[in-house]
Formats: structure tokens, C-alpha cells, sequence
């Protein structure tokens, strides 16, 4: 069934009540290019006691409001990036389904489904992943593995060969930009790809979107949003938008960085 319209309580910038498919249809519409790679944006729901996860799964701290966002979010980018854990534990598919979300890509001159991306130095994927039987779906696979065995898969794969010391993420994006066009990307996690694109050369995210779940997880052992190494010092964000639907929190934040020159004119 086609989606239902979602309805928040926006708190900033300014009070009001609007609708999921409209404020992404204006923000999308305004969001800046990157010269050189994609502008790219990072997707996470965390529980109020700063977990990504309940059970090895996300969606436990999700709902309607979340979900809005999430397919939101996929109905207007051009590719969406997962490193090989998410993908083996989320059991990736189609990444949109809703036929109705589809028809408004066509209408935007998108392909209907937007481009699969993943990193894998060791060359292992997990193949039983929904998403490797779909004809229709697209997928590149970045890897410093010398041959990843492709017989039973049914989706539109290429496989990108590269060095170790060239399989770091800002590289990938760049690729992805050069090569492939992709002027937007969604980066769905985990949290390993997350601080790895933090901590590039070029700290290669523009933007956040934490959904904050008026949930407790009460411990385990599941990741906080980032995993690795510390940055050199904590890196400023900035809030863009705050809005409320049944006690949960929509944040839309801007990394406080200046803007690069290689950003130019902004989509029309």
C-alpha cells in the first residue's frame, strides 16, 4: 500500500505542523553540490540511552515517524551507502517499495530505485541479503579482494577493484561522484562506515538525521552512532530542524564546517 502522509510538530525553526513529504521535498530542493564527491548525509536511530540498536536490530527503536523520514529520505538520493554488517543484519531488499514513491523518482527523472553502494576490504558479502536476488536493483561493491564470486546473484552488480590504500571512504565517494554521477548519497551505517567517514581526509558527511526514540535499551552490548578511533577533537554540529511526533525527537543537523571550495551553485 502507498504510503499515508506523516504528520510532525515542528519545534524549530519555527513552530508548526507539517507534513514528512513536504519538508524533504524543500530541503532537496535547496541542498548545495559537491564538486568533487557526493553531498552525503547520515541516517541513524539511537534509543534515549544512546544506543543504535536493541538486539542486533534498529528497528526495534523506530516508528511511524522514523520510517517516514527513512523512505523519505531514500525516495529523493541518488545512491544510499551500507557497510557489509548493516546490510547482513538489516537483511537489505528493494530500498523502496511503495510504487507510488517510485513514479515520483521517474517523474524527477531518477531511476526508481536508488543505487546500492558497500565497502568490503575481505571481499565477503553476505549474498543471502534479499537485495542480491532483485533483477531489478542496482549495486556497486567497492573491495580490495581479488574475486568475489557473483554466480547466484540476480541483481545488477559491478565490482570495483581496489587497492588497499585506495579503499578509504572519502576515496569511494569520490569515485561514486566522478564515475558514477552520484550528486547525493544516504549513508544508512553502521556505526564502523559512520566514524570512518568522520574521520577522513575531507570528513567526508555534510549532514545528520538522528531520530532520538523515547526508548530505553537498559545496557547490552549494542554500538553507540560512531565506533573507532576518537577524532582529534569533538566536531561541532549544528541543529537545522527539531520536530516532535509521540515523544520522539527528528534532528537534522549540519557538521559545523566551513564550506569547502569545491562547493558550487546550488540545485534550482
Amino acid at each position: 500500500m502507498p504510503d499515508t502522509p506523516v504528520v510532525f510538530r515542528q519545534l524549530l525553526p519555527e513552530v508548526a505542523h507539517v507534513e514528512a513529504s513536504t519538508l524533504l521535498e524543500a530541503m532537496f530542493a535547496a541542498l548545495p553540490e559537491r564538486g568533487r564527491r557526493p553531498y552525503t548525509l547520515v541516517n541513524f536511530v539511537a534509543s534515549a540511552d544512546g544506543r543504535a540498536g536493541f538486539h542486533g536490530r534498529s528497528g526495534p527503536l523506530g516508528d511511524t515517524g522514523d520510517r517516514a523520514l527513512f523512505h523519505g529520505l531514500r525516495e529523493h538520493i541518488d545512491a544510499v551507502l551500507v557497510g557489509t554488517g548493516t546490510l547482513a543484519i538489516e537483511r537489505y531488499g528493494r530500498l523502496l517499495n511503495d510504487p507510488e514513491r517510485r513514479r515520483r523518482r521517474r517523474e524527477r527523472g531518477l531511476p526508481e530505485q536508488p543505487l546500492f553502494c558497500t565497502i568490503t576490504r575481505s571481499g565477503r558479502l553476505p549474498l543471502s541479503a534479499p537485495l542480491f536476488a532483485l533483477p531489478e536493483m542496482r549495486a556497486i561493491v567497492f573491495s580490495a579482494a581479488a574475486d568475489i564470486p557473483l554466480a547466484s546473484v540476480h541483481a545488477q552488480v559491478e565490482v570495483v577493484h581496489l587497492s588497499e590504500a585506495e579503499l578509504e571512504p572519502g576515496a569511494v565517494l569520490r569515485r561514486l561522484r566522478a564515475e558514477h554521477g552520484v550528486r547525493t548519497l544516504l549513508c544508512e551505517g553502521g556505526p564502523t562506515l559512520f566514524g570512518a567517514l568522520l574521520r577522513s581526509p575531507e570528513r567526508a558527511i555534510d549532514e545528520l538525521f538522528l531520530t532520538l526514540s523515547p526508548k530505553l535499551t537498559g545496557g547490552g552490548a549494542e554500538p553507540t552512532l560512531t565506533v573507532g578511533p576518537e577524532l582529534p577533537e569533538p566536531l561541532p554540529l549544528r541543529l537545522r530542524w527539531l520536530l516532535e511526533r509521540d515523544g520522539a525527537l527528528y534532528l537534522r543537523y549540519l557538521l559545523d564546517v566551513e564550506d569547502s571550495p569545491e562547493q558550487s551553485s546550488r540545485r534550482t
